[in-house]
């Protein structure tokens, strides 16, 4: 379970005030796939940092039971001068689990040969988000963050992943933002909407792409 107390967050972009969340209160179940929908610039992937706790909020608390991942692909907690072996090592003992299987799910998974063996500030976007996506993928969550999936890689590396997800929501939830709708509608059972800092929670998928939809028509 995860919910949000007053949750908000203002910042300042291009000398703009940017309002992602005004006083949200609401609650994420346990071990349901929840669709989150906004518009571009909404604040749909600060919401889910803000839930990681890799930003900070203006104000208000976010609480969580369970283990709850970083943003899937986020790379932003791994040491520029370690090797991707000792991030992976290193993350392994903070959350104290067998650091040689979960180095060893990673570099069946990510691909990165020889390479995970560089130091970190060596490598692509490509093969951080990988790495990131196969270290939340081994260590096995509660809840999942996913932003965009299947963003990272070729055909068949997307694929995999997709798999891989849909196989570890079989026991575990997650909250997932997709331009995708029938990506959403194929992993989520339920949906929740951002707009103008509000956040509104529906049991019904269908209502909260129907709300999306017409937050979208709109705008345009």
């Amino acid at each position: 379970m995860i919910r949000l107390q007053d949750l908000s967050k203002v910042y300042v972009r291009d000398g703009q005030r940017v309002l992602v969340a005004d006083r949200i209160c609401a609650t994420f179940p346990a071990r349901r796939s929840i669709a989150l929908l906004g518009r571009n610039g909404a604040g749909k992937s600060t919401l889910l940092k803000m839930i990681a706790g890799t930003e900070d909020a203006s104000s208000g608390s976010v609480i969580t039971t369970g283990t709850v991942s970083w943003p899937v692909g986020f790379a932003g907690a791994f040491h520029p001068r370690l090797t991707g072996v000792q991030n992976v090592r290193f993350v392994a003992r903070i959350h104290g689990v067998d650091s040689d299987a979960l180095l060893q799910f990673v570099e069946d998974f990510a691909e990165l040969g020889a390479r995970i063996r560089l130091p970190y500030s060596s490598f692509s976007s490509g093969m951080r988000a990988r790495m990131a996506f196969g270290l939340s993928m081994g260590l096995g969550f509660d809840t999942y963050l996913v932003d965009e999936i299947t963003a990272v890689g070729d055909a068949a590396f997307r694929r995999r992943s997709a798999d891989l997800f849909r196989e570890r929501l079989t026991r575990a939830g997650a909250i997932v933002v997709s331009h995708s709708m029938p990506q959403l509608r194929e992993l989520c059972d339920m949906g929740a909407v951002l707009e103008g800092g509000r956040l509104t929670i529906y049991g019904d998928l269908e209502e909260a792409i129907a709300h999306h939809q017409r937050n979208m028509a709109q705008a345009a």
